[in-house]
């Protein structure tokens, strides 16, 4: 039997499942689920996870939803998966777990928000909110900052101070990838004060090459399209000044 990942390489979560099980020869068949166009909400995928959301999996007659419990169902269900991502002792895998709760209801809520309300609201047929995203952009960086001073404290290069990388790891990292949508200044910076988060993104792409990169081909693809619009718009907006001062 064939294990089945329902995602959108949109999706971070998605993402992150589909890197864990690529990094560690999981095999398993990919089905899209585009978000843009709803299909999510398919009484066919509905059947897989009823609420509406990816990623979601099945492993047999076994379905499952959630990226987090996903990732944790993964590690433990597949022989040879390396025990940094999700380990063996108790407190280790705690503390994993503490990060990943923190995710959701911090970083999550912070970037998601952000990017949403900046980019994101038209392809799914809502405005862009300059207000939602200023307030998520608050919780954003106060996410990165206790990510700096405190989850990455120790010595590891990694969450909670590991030496490799977790799921934890995995799962945050491709929640902060999600900022490569929006103008490249912005994107800098929120990112740039937090040196130390910048280089454990770096470390955690290194750890999962090539397939990081694979993963994220869609996303630098539609950061590249939205590059372009807002040259675009950039142009026409000097040029219009231009024709707005000259002289006739």
């Amino acid at each position: 039997m064939t294990l089945k990942i329902y995602a959108d390489r949109m999706s971070q979560p998605s993402r992150a499942v589909i890197i864990f099980c690529k990094a560690n020869r999981i095999h398993f068949e990919e089905i899209k689920i585009d978000l843009a166009r709803r299909q999510q909400m398919s009484p066919e995928f509905r059947e897989i996870n009823p609420m509406g959301k990816v990623p979601a999996i099945t492993d047999g007659k076994f379905k499952l939803f959630e990226s987090h419990a996903i990732l944790i169902y993964l590690a433990c269900a597949f022989p040879g998966i390396a025990d940094h991502w999700y380990p063996a002792d108790l407190f280790k895998r705690a503390k994993i777990h503490s990060v990943l709760d923190w995710h959701h209801s911090n970083l999550r809520q912070g970037a998601a928000g952000y990017v949403f309300n900046s980019i994101l609201a038209p392809a799914f047929g809502l405005p862009v909110s300059p207000k939602a995203a200023a307030e998520a952009e608050k919780v954003l960086s106060s996410s990165l900052s206790i990510i700096e001073s405190f989850w990455l404290k120790g010595s590891g290069r990694f969450l909670v101070g590991s030496t490799q990388p977790s799921i934890a790891d995995l799962s945050l990292v491709c929640e902060i990838m999600q900022l490569e949508l929006v103008d490249e200044k912005d994107r800098m910076r929120i990112l740039s004060p937090h040196k130390k988060v910048l280089q454990w993104m770096e470390d955690t792409k290194n750890a999962t090459r090539p397939h990081f990169e694979d993963a994220h081909t869609l996303l630098f693809k539609l950061k590249d399209r939205f590059q372009k619009q807002r040259s675009l718009a950039e142009d026409l907006k000097t040029n219009a000044g231009k024709i707005g001062n000259s002289k006739l």
